[in-house]
């Protein structure tokens, strides 16, 4: 129970400090929030079947009692464990299946009143209400009733007005958590436990953190997400609280061991900050040490570098090509087709490996990243072309560019006028709004069929400013 409760990270935690750092949108942002909600259901599962294991784990039948059919014959235990199981299965079958149609119903129903206060009444009402209905019909898991409920709510159309409705109550519910978590610190732990707080902060910080980078290695990403992803687990949270209140009422735990849980839940919240800081110079420390970079990264080393094929003495003006999906393929192929020598930068492994597969000059990395881009030779370039959709990964990309080569050209895709003029005034010799692009080709289109004569420039001009703003660049 302790380990279980030392291994799960605050979800909470770790979206605050991805969005503070703009990385939440990012490849290695994706993959953080992808391995705590993998923990999360891990978790809640773990709060299903502990009650019915309480007494096999260790805990005396009058600590356990009666409690959610704790049982001591391996008979009995097999059997609580397929009923426990049955009932989840039940109550995930009738969310899914009448869930998925009432909830829409009664909000569309709701919405209909176009009363916003009755709208996010209605929400929390069935969010709360299927959670109290699991652990009341079901013995499913308070947790548990309340997650389907969002993958419920989720599955409406009105899901968008719902999750901006519930913003300022998640600001609240943030706020509530801290608060707990500060009710539940006993200060004395700290003076009659100190060794056993360091050890319990350093299993947090350096042993999850060891281990979820030996993983993310295993997995074949470059040195930069490994440090990020254990940067991001180097803590625990709400549920880490949940586990080992759950297991002093089991009697599977001391209260001694709470005590220490949230102690070190306190300190690793309070230094996790301080580890995001240390990823960028790590990174840098280990770089510079490119036997140790190399034996790390050797799994993911032959994707983050050109193909061998590829004779990089002959890549001077260049194109650098960044994203290689619905806008980047189609640009790559252009430039094949006309001969140009071009470089892909791509930040998906699989896309990576499939277009290495096609002999295609493409390097796997986060171009954002300094060795990634310089990987492209992006000092002899002559353009570059970031077609990736993240802007906060556009504008890191376009001041890296800039630094490393002042005389490239860069041109950008970007979803917003705001973000063309912001580009622009940052060094981009040009920003494209997707949807002023598409306009141009809707207004050509139409022009032609009507067979008016129109100037193309002062139509192309006309579609891409905004209204009352002159084209620059």
């Amino acid at each position: 129970m302790f380990g279980l409760s030392l291994s799960v990270a605050s979800t909470v935690v770790l979206l605050r400090a991805l969005e503070d750092r703009g990385i939440l949108e990012s490849v290695d942002g994706r993959i953080a929030v992808g391995w705590l909600i993998v923990e999360d259901l891990v978790t809640v599962l773990a709060l299903v079947l502990l009650p019915a294991l309480a007494v096999p784990l260790g805990a005396s039948p009058a600590a356990a009692g009666a409690a959610e059919g704790a049982l001591s014959a391996p008979g009995g235990l097999l059997a609580t464990i397929g009923i426990t199981l049955l009932k989840v299965t039940a109550f995930v079958a009738l969310m899914l299946v009448v869930g998925r149609r009432a909830v829409p119903w009664l909000l569309g129903r709701v919405a209909r009143t176009e009363s916003r206060e009755l709208f996010t009444l209605a929400v929390l009402a069935i969010a709360l209400g299927v959670a109290v209905g699991a652990a009341a019909l079901f013995g499913v898991s308070f947790a548990l009733g309340a997650f389907f409920a969002g993958v419920i709510v989720s599955e409406s159309d009105f899901s968008h007005e719902a999750a901006t409705n519930a913003l300022p109550l998640q600001d609240a519910f943030a706020v509530l958590f801290f608060v707990s978590v500060g009710m539940l610190f006993d200060p004395t732990i700290l003076l009659r436990r100190p060794l056993e707080v360091l050890t319990v902060v350093l299993i947090v910080l350096v042993g999850k953190s060891a281990a979820s980078f030996a993983i993310v290695l295993l997995f074949r990403y470059p040195l930069h997400t490994a440090l990020t992803i254990s940067a991001s687990l180097a803590q625990i949270g709400e549920f880490s609280f949940i586990l080992a209140g759950l297991g002093v009422a089991l009697g599977l735990l001391p209260v001694e061991a709470q005590s220490l849980i949230v102690a070190g839940a306190l300190l690793s919240i309070t230094l996790n900050p301080f580890v995001f800081r240390a990823v960028d110079p790590a990174n840098r420390w280990l770089r510079r040490r490119r036997g140790l970079a190399e034996a790390l990264e050797r799994p993911a080393g032959a994707l983050a570098e050109l193909p061998p094929g590829v004779d990089e003495e002959r890549l001077r003006d260049h194109a650098v090509v960044i994203g290689h999906g619905r806008v980047g393929a189609p640009i790559a192929e252009e430039l094949a087709r006309h001969e140009v020598p071009y470089v892909v930068v791509e930040q998906s492994r699989e896309t990576a490996e499939e277009l290495r597969a096609r002999g295609l000059p493409v390097i796997y990395g986060d171009a954002s990243r300094p060795e990634v881009l310089a990987g492209a030779h992006l000092e002899r370039a002559r353009l570059v072309v970031v077609a990736a959709p993240d802007a906060y990964q556009t504008r890191a990309i376009l001041a890296l560019a800039r630094r490393l080569n002042p005389d490239v050209e860069v041109v950008a895709r970007t979803h917003s006028d705001e973000e063309r003029t912001f580009l622009e005034a940052s060094g981009a010799t040009r920003a494209m709004v997707g949807e002023r692009e598409l306009a141009v080709s809707l207004a050509r289109h139409a022009l032609r069929r009507f067979e008016v004569a129109h100037d193309m420039e002062g139509v192309a001009a006309r579609a891409l400013s905004p209204r009352g703003t002159r084209l620059s660049g």
